[in-house]
């Protein structure tokens, strides 16, 4: 079976991508993944809120009654945190072959956005923006929310020639126009649904909050197929799925609606990354079962534009199967 395929513009051996997370924040677990046949990696994400809370510890520790030398700190601490996440991308790329896919978490479009030219430089394959958005404020537009997605899409393309993917949130009552718009303009060459938030929960014992399972579930998977089922066709950019997907038949499930890739993190956690082969060999199962010899074959098969029964991507009530059941 030939799993190659194209992502962002990338040649990839395959479409399973080892996600954003521990798994990937230093150099020797980089080439663990490339050793156990990932077709690319993302770096664990340099988090805008990372950046300033360790400048923000400066305030507490009483520098800040000395403004020339908070300045300073704060300055050097910046640039430290920066300077170690391109050394990490360096170092990286120094060990492997498979595309090395740089993170930024961000949830405005302030200074940081000039340091993406220096994520270039380090040598990342491409960029991923997971912008974190929850339009939790009544007060505010949900207009305003969706246009710093293009605000910061603009900021970052203006600086950098490598590709960009957006990893977002499935938050927004005009989704499908809105991936439509961002991928129309020039600053998105990929688009990854849907990040995964923290999720608050209740310690009923100690009436606490606390924080629900930090993996997905496998039904979980779900909710990025419709999606990309529904808009594989219709955008101008890459589609990636993540959250959920735990076996190579979700991945070829994903594929079958028009994703180029997955990005899997949970399901390594819990199995190992030796577990990549078993989900490639799955996914070769499907193949082989439905007559593909490619990725390229098989992918967007069955999205919205290409079977008969389309109106199922597009159903979300149960009154027509379970009306009847008493």
């Amino acid at each position: 079976m030939d799993l190659r395929t194209k992502y962002l513009g990338l040649e990839l051996r395959n479409p399973l991508i080892v996600g954003s997370s521990g798994l990937t924040d230093k150099p020797e677990k980089v080439k663990k993944t490339e050793e156990h046949n990932a077709g690319a990696v993302v770096l664990k994400s340099l988090f805008e809120e990372q950046i300033n809370a360790e400048i923000n510890k400066v305030v507490y520790s009483g520098v800040n009654d000395y403004p020339e030398a908070y300045e300073y700190i704060r300055e050097y601490t910046r640039d430290k945190t920066i300077n170690d996440y391109l050394q990490l991308i360096k170092d990286s790329k120094s060990l492997v072959d498979i595309p090395v896919i740089a993170s930024i978490n961000c949830v405005d479009d302030n200074e940081w956005t000039t340091f993406a030219k220096e994520i270039e430089n380090a040598g990342a394959d491409a960029l991923e923006l997971n912008i974190s958005l929850l339009p939790s404020d009544p007060f505010t537009e949900s207009k305003e929310t969706e246009e710093m997605y293009f605000k910061i899409t603009e900021k970052v393309k203006k600086s950098v020639s490598i590709p960009v993917s957006l990893k977002m949130s499935y938050y927004s009552a005009g989704l499908a126009r809105l991936i439509y718009k961002l991928s129309a303009t020039d600053n998105v060459q990929g688009v990854t649904l849907f990040n995964r938030f923290y999720n608050p929960d209740i310690d009923l014992e100690n009436l606490d909050i606390v924080s629900s399972n930090v993996f997905s579930s496998p039904d979980e998977y779900i909710l990025p197929l419709r999606w990309i089922a529904l808009l594989s066709e219709k955008i101008d950019a890459d589609m990636a799925a993540t959250t959920g997907i735990h076996d190579g038949y979700s991945m070829a499930k994903q594929v079958l609606v028009g994703a180029s890739a997955v990005h899997v993190v949970s399901a390594f956690y819990k199995n190992g990354l030796e577990y990549i082969n078993s989900m490639l060999s799955e996914t070769e199962e499907v193949m082989n079962k439905h007559g593909f010899s490619s990725i390229e074959d098989m992918k967007g098969k069955l999205n919205f534009h290409n079977i008969k029964n389309n109106r199922m991507y597009e159903r979300i009530q149960f009154m027509k199967y379970f009306g009847g059941i008493s």
